[in-house]
């Protein structure tokens, strides 16, 4: 079983503790969840596709990432994300914290503060393995066809981490 720690409004730990997609948040809840964006120096980035039978979204792009589990830290939750999702090890390159945004749906019990991260790292597409369960495929893509899968609607997350993208 999978636990999620709770935090108040202000992102600060309340010592206690939720099973993973129980949702049972009050308002002024939230779990943390996190973003990798992966890029390459000639300023391609790694997206991937995610996998059809995902009961949100199937079928879009995105960047990798996931929830933090109780007791991770956001940096080693973004780094665990990545290399289960791609395969990559993000620790051997830059890293960045950029920003954190978050989502509330009142009533849903289901708040979130996304903290956001960009990893520069040298890869090959040989070096990328897709986690199975997770993803279909993945890409290496510039701005531009990131903005075009975004301006289909099928690229999550895209409004909330533009900035990410900026190099």
């Amino acid at each position: 079983m999978e636990y999620w720690d709770i935090y108040d409004k202000n992102k600060i730990p309340t010592g206690r503790k939720m099973e993973r997609n129980n949702w049972i948040l009050k308002d002024d809840e939230y779990h943390l969840t996190v973003l990798g964006v992966v890029c390459r120096k000639d300023g391609k980035f790694l997206i991937t596709k995610r996998a059809m039978d995902k009961a949100w979204a199937p079928g879009w792009w995105e960047v990798s990432g996931g929830a933090a589990m109780a007791g991770e830290s956001s940096v080693d939750a973004v780094r665990r994300e990545v290399l289960e999702e791609t395969g990559l090890d993000v620790t051997k390159g830059k890293e960045e914290y950029l920003f954190t945004y978050h989502r509330e749906n009142p009533g849903e019990g289901d708040n979130y503060f996304v903290d956001v991260y960009r990893f520069t790292l040298d890869f090959t597409e040989e070096d990328v393995r897709n986690q199975e369960r997770e993803t279909t495929g993945f890409m290496l893509a510039d701005i531009d066809q990131i903005k075009e899968f975004a301006k289909e609607g099928i690229f999550l997350h895209y409004d909330s981490i533009k900035k990410a993208f900026e190099l």
